[in-house]
């Protein structure tokens, strides 16, 4: 499988960082191509680097971007973006109030879906883990979960294997309507940190 990363900031490092030891293929892609090229070095396996432009390869695109980015990205390459599975890893919060940019009848997500190129798949993932617990891999000896929403199975699935051959566990739990309660656990997670004092490094997981 060959794996699109669109961003360079903390969680296309941390997203990529688990990719690379999948032994599937990766792009690392941002307007910046420096960026990119330095993500792509550290990240090293033979990750490539490319400015952003209309050529976007790979079945699997992951959007590692602020939610308000994410409209421009699709608007301005939906010809390459068409027919791919695109992952939506995004926290739709309001920093300066931290609270939830869409109303409570929809998600982050469901609005994304709402601008899909022809035949793109949105899968929500990703957005309940943190960049530093990523990157890590694991938080003690437990795998990290990864919670999926998606109103295509097949691609969910995709996006589950994917987390499970990077060395974590990929959870679906529903249709893109789930997508509203996994940016709900999102925020809370991000708002617990103070009171946690884990400086980031918690993670939501199932266990028994």
């Amino acid at each position: 499988m060959h794996v699109t990363i669109i961003g360079s900031g903390n969680m296309a490092a941390g997203i990529g960082s688990r990719i690379v030891t999948s032994g599937h293929a990766l792009t690392i892609r941002d307007r910046n191509g420096s960026k990119a090229r330095d993500l792509a070095a550290t990240l090293g396996n033979g990750v490539k680097a490319e400015a952003l432009n209309d050529t976007i390869e790979g079945e699997v695109v992951v959007l590692a971007l602020p939610y308000p980015a994410i409209p421009e990205v699709l608007e301005k390459y939906r010809d390459s973006l068409s027919g791919k599975i695109l992952v939506d890893i995004s926290n739709p919060v309001d920093f300066n109030t931290f609270e939830i940019i869409p109303d409570r009848t929809t998600s982050g997500a469901e609005e994304i879906a709402k601008r899909l190129p022809e035949g793109a798949k949105l899968v929500k993932a990703f957005n309940t883990v943190f960049a530093g617990v990523l990157s890590r891999g694991a938080v003690g000896e437990e795998k990290l979960d990864v919670l999926i929403a998606s109103d295509d199975k097949d691609a969910a699935d995709t996006v589950a294997r994917l987390a499970e051959e990077s060395g974590m566990r990929g959870l679906y739990v529903g249709p893109l309507s789930k997508a509203q309660t996994l940016e709900g656990v999102g925020l809370i997670h991000m708002t617990l940190q103070e009171k946690l004092g884990t400086n980031w490094m918690s993670a939501i997981q199932f266990v028994s």
